[in-house]
């Protein structure tokens, strides 16, 4: 979720009050998780399938209230980003040839395995969005550690969210003194500031960040933000849990009994 420039404050919606915002943390991330996984694990061309948990996902999108202009930003980047890596998925053989140039061949599998794992892919992130929207940074960190994720990679995607700030602000810093001193005047000019400041930005991130990291450590850094206090669970989290595992099975009912008919 950190590929969109200029906007890494991902809980965006984390302070409505909608019934998917009053569950816990820990059930919003397991009813993300279950969606993604059963989303995921789905074989390709299991349209029914999809439709059942594109269903669950807009459902969840519309509970949550999540602004849906600020949804399909940040599902468009990573979609963009993502996709382009699957076009190598359209020249697969096997099937019939629907088009052919050279050596280059377009089958009826290759379009399959593109359409499955693009829909795949579009679910998944929708999903994932909607959680990181909705979940504020603190929180979404305590969830994974309550569902025994380990305690090094939660540090980690901490810090990788509380640096990559820094470096955003250390950048538009940098431009913003090289745009006063008029050094992007030229072409030439341009990139060779640009490459100085990569390497000026390189050494100032190793001195910020040790500095940063000094200044948690004094605060009681202990490898997570701190959080006051932690919500319980109640009755509307076990029935959300309920909710998701009956659409994921619902699914899957249907994938079986296409399967089990045309077999």
């Amino acid at each position: 979720m950190l590929l969109h420039i200029g906007g890494f404050r991902l809980d965006t919606e984390s302070d409505r009050n909608t019934p998917w915002h009053q569950l816990i943390p820990r059930t919003r991330v397991l009813c993300a998780f279950l969606l993604v996984f059963a989303i995921a694990l789905t074989p390709n061309g299991q349209w029914l399938t999809w439709a059942v948990y594109g269903l669950a996902v807009a459902a969840i999108a519309v509970i949550s209230q999540v602004r849906l202009l600020d949804l399909i930003k940040r599902v468009a980047v990573e979609f963009l980003f993502v996709g382009l890596v699957l076009l190598g998925t359209l020249f697969r053989s096997g099937g019939e040839v629907v088009w052919q140039w050279g050596i280059l061949r377009i089958t009826t599998e290759g379009l399959t395995v593109l359409g499955s794992v693009s829909l795949k892919m579009l679910l998944c992130l929708t999903m994932l969005n909607i959680l990181v929207l909705t979940t504020s940074i603190s929180n979404l960190l305590h969830a994974l550690k309550e569902l025994r994720v380990p305690k090094l990679l939660v540090a980690i995607l901490f810090s990788m969210h509380r640096y990559i700030q820094v470096l955003v602000d250390e950048i538009n810093c940098m431009k913003k003194a090289a745009q006063s001193r008029n050094l992007f005047a030229q072409a030439r000019g341009k990139r060779l500031v640009i490459g100085n400041i990569m390497g000026s930005l390189f050494i100032r991130t190793l001195e910020r960040g040790e500095q940063i990291h000094q200044a948690m450590l004094a605060r009681g850094y202990t490898g997570l933000p701190p959080v006051l206090d932690p919500p319980l669970s109640q009755a509307r989290d076990r029935r959300a849990l309920a909710i998701v595992l009956i659409l994921v099975l619902s699914g899957q009912i249907f994938h079986w009994q296409l399967r089990s008919t045309f077999n």
